[in-house]
């Protein structure tokens, strides 16, 4: 297999075990093994008794393969890459955040920041695991990236405007996401029967920290959104490589779905498949932001290496 395929595989795996933590976190089961890690409930393997332990049960274990895969990646692009190559720099920063990630999953259950758990501890932790997260999915798509055939050699003349309007928009996302953890959290601890209600609940003077909270992340997300979709696709035209423009149209077509997910989510008053749905869409938005910016640097569309190949989209796997 070669590196760029096994790298979006990685990628891919690691999502799956995302969606699965959420599900985990929206079930109540993240007690399920209680305040034992890595062990459950004192065991090794354990019998599950119980739903919720079966369910974190399970997530420890695809957590476990996803960093067996993230360790084999950055070994495989070690043997298949010369010092000072930029992928090592990539999976290597993964191998580091995958193990924070579990540190923080560790951290979580030792201090039983799970299930019902209401603190503002357990949402300063859920947001610094959700940023890690990013931080993560980031490292493994410019891993993959720039194990393909799509990245080519870096051009030298991006715009520093460009350098900064990407950076502004990755650190606005990430903004988004941790607060999106919080509602997320909130949804989860305290449930309403009605839109209505929940609008009553979040700016009722006394209520929870994590209900007030909640609050601001469909405001953040439409700012940030309207944003995206107008930065973008002028950030693309003035600085896009060969392959800047159909992701520009990736991250525009993935902000109006994120908007349309979280307007259903409201309606809905968050059933758990839809913050599962709603989490997904948040990490392909997010790694399509990635590799836009990663695109500002590839070479344009005319130069000798772009026309070494036609390439359409993200860049194509098959290249070590």
């Amino acid at each position: 297999m070669t590196t760029s395929r096994f790298a979006w595989g990685t990628l891919a795996l690691t999502v799956a075990v995302i969606a699965w933590g959420a599900f985990v976190r929206a079930s109540g089961s993240g007690a399920g093994c209680g305040a034992h890690w890595p062990l459950c409930n004192g065991e090794v393997i354990p019998r599950p008794e119980a739903v919720e332990t079966a369910i974190e049960l399970t997530h420890r274990a695809s957590s476990g393969l996803a960093l067996l895969a993230v360790v084999a990646l950055a070994l495989l692009v070690f043997r298949r890459s010369s010092p000072g190559a930029p992928q090592r720099r990539a999976a290597a920063a993964a191998v580091v955040l995958m193990v924070t990630e579990a540190a923080i999953g560790a951290g979580l259950v030792l201090l039983e920041l799970v299930a019902d758990n209401a603190s503002a501890a357990r949402a300063y932790w859920m947001a610094g695991h959700l940023l890690n997260t990013f931080l993560l999915l980031a490292a493994l798509a410019a891993t993959a990236w720039w194990t393909g055939p799509g990245a080519g050699p870096a051009r030298a003349s991006v715009p520093p405007s460009a350098k900064l309007a990407a950076g502004a928009m990755l650190a606005l996302v990430l903004l988004v996401g941790a607060s999106g953890g919080v509602a997320a959290l909130g949804d989860t601890l305290y449930p309403v029967s009605s839109l209505g209600e929940g609008i009553r609940q979040d700016f009722a003077p006394g209520s929870a920290l994590l209900v007030r909270l909640r609050a601001l992340h469909p405001l953040l997300a439409l700012i940030v959104g309207t944003i995206l979709v107008v930065a973008v696709p002028v950030v693309g035209r003035r600085a896009g490589g060969r392959l800047t423009g159909p992701l520009v149209r990736a991250v525009v077509l993935l902000v109006v779905a994120q908007i349309g997910a979280g307007v259903v989510n409201l309606l809905l008053l968050a059933p758990i498949w839809m913050q599962i749905l709603h989490l997904v869409l948040a990490d392909a938005l997010w790694v399509s932001l990635v590799l836009f910016a990663l695109s500002l640097a590839a070479p344009v569309r005319g130069t000798p290496v772009a026309r070494k190949g036609r390439l359409d989209g993200v860049p194509a796997v098959g290249a070590r």
